[in-house]
C-alpha cells in the first residue's frame, strides 16, 4: 500500500504543476501554491492536460477532472503549508527569492515538515542560511524535467541536512515511484546539470568553430550517444571500451575541449533576434507548431523510451 503524505508545492510553473500532477495521481494530498492567481489557473489547465496524456498512455486510470478537483490551489503560503509533511519549493532561480520563501514557510509549516528545494544549481547550504534554526530540515530535491515522466531525482545534502531528512525524502520519492540519485556534497549544479551543461558547452563550441551544425549535433547525441546511454552509463561504457583506451583518448583530447567560463555568444545573438525558444516560435530552430504540440511530441517519445527500458529491465 502506498504511503500517504501531505505535500505542499510552491510555484505553479513548468516544474510545479508537474509535481502537483505526479503526487496527486499517486494518491497523495496536494496543495499547489503560487503568488499569482493567473499562474494557478494556467496550472489547472496544464495538470488536466498531463493527466489526460498519462491516462491515454495507460499510466493511470485516474480521471483528469477528479485529479484537478482533488488538488487545493491557493495564493496563501501560510494556509497552503500548514499541514504539510513535505514542502517542495520550485520558485525562480534567485537566491534572495528562495530565502524569502523559506523564511515564510518556516514560520507557518509544521516543525516536522521536510523543506525541499527543486533548485537546479543554487547551493542548498546557501538557501538554508535563511533559516539556520531549521537548516537540518532543508534538502535539495532536484527533479528531471518533465517530473511526471522521468524516474530519477537528485537528493542533495546541504552542510546541515540531517540523515533523518534525507531518509524521509527517500520515503516521499518511493511513494511516487521515483528513484533517488544521492548527491553527498553540495556542489554548484549538483550532478545532472554539471553533466548536461558540459554537453551544451561542447556542442555550442563545435558549432561556433564551424565543425558541424545544430542539426548534426542533435543527431549525433539523440540518435547515437543518448541511445547508447539509455542502455549503459558512462562508467559502464568505459569498462566495456577498456580503461587504457579511454585514458589515452582523454589524454589526447582534453586539451582541445571547450573550457569557456561563460555561456556561448550564440545565446545573445539569438536572443537579440527574438529567438528565445518554442514560445517565440524560434530558437536555434524555427517552429511551425505550438509549444504544446512540441512538448506533447517530446513526452510521447520519452514515454516510449522509458517503457522500452522498463521492459528490458523486466
Amino acid at each position: 500500500m502506498t504511503a500517504q503524505h501531505t505535500v505542499a508545492v510552491i510555484g505553479a510553473g513548468d516544474m510545479g504543476h508537474g509535481f502537483a500532477t505526479l503526487f496527486a495521481v499517486k494518491g497523495q494530498t496536494v496543495t499547489l501554491i503560487d503568488h499569482r492567481e493567473s499562474n494557478l489557473d494556467d496550472a489547472t489547465e496544464r495538470i488536466h492536460e498531463v493527466v489526460s496524456f498519462l491516462r491515454a498512455e495507460g499510466e493511470t486510470d485516474r480521471d483528469p477532472d477528479a485529479v484537478v478537483e482533488g488538488i487545493e490551489f491557493t495564493t496563501d503560503v501560510a494556509t497552503g503549508v500548514a499541514d504539510a509533511d513535505l514542502v517542495l519549493e520550485s520558485v525562480p532561480e534567485d537566491l534572495s527569492i528562495k530565502q524569502d520563501t523559506y523564511r515564510e514557510v518556516a514560520e507557518h509549516a509544521p516543525d516536522t515538515a521536510v523543506l525541499a528545494s527543486n533548485t537546479s544549481g543554487i547551493p542548498i547550504t546557501d538557501i538554508a542560511d535563511a533559516i539556520p534554526e531549521h537548516a537540518g530540515r532543508v534538502v535539495g530535491c532536484h527533479w528531471w524535467y518533465p517530473p511526471y515522466l522521468l524516474p530519477s531525482v537528485e537528493v542533495v545534502r546541504g552542510e546541515e541536512t540531517t540523515d533523518e531528512t534525507v531518509d524521509r525524502v527517500k520515503g516521499f520519492l518511493d511513494a511516487v515511484d521515483r528513484k533517488p540519485v544521492m548527491v553527498e556534497r553540495d556542489v554548484p549544479g549538483f550532478v545532472w546539470n554539471r553533466i548536461q551543461m558540459a554537453i551544451f558547452r561542447e556542442s555550442l563550441h563545435l558549432v561556433e568553430e564551424g565543425v558541424t551544425s545544430f542539426e548534426d549535433i542533435d543527431r549525433a547525441i539523440r540518435d547515437g550517444y543518448a541511445l547508447r546511454t539509455a542502455a549503459i552509463g558512462p562508467f559502464e561504457t568505459i569498462d566495456i571500451a577498456g580503461l587504457d583506451l579511454v585514458r589515452t583518448v582523454l589524454d589526447n583530447l582534453s586539451p582541445h575541449l571547450a573550457d569557456d567560463d561563460e555561456a556561448s555568444h550564440l545565446f545573445d545573438e539569438y536572443l537579440d533576434e527574438g529567438r528565445g525558444g518554442i514560445h517565440d516560435g524560434a530558437g536555434f530552430y524555427d517552429y511551425d507548431r505550438s509549444p504544446e504540440e512540441v512538448t506533447h511530441d517530446r513526452d510521447e517519445t520519452v514515454m516510449a523510451l522509458r517503457r522500452a527500458r522498463e521492459q528490458l529491465e523486466d
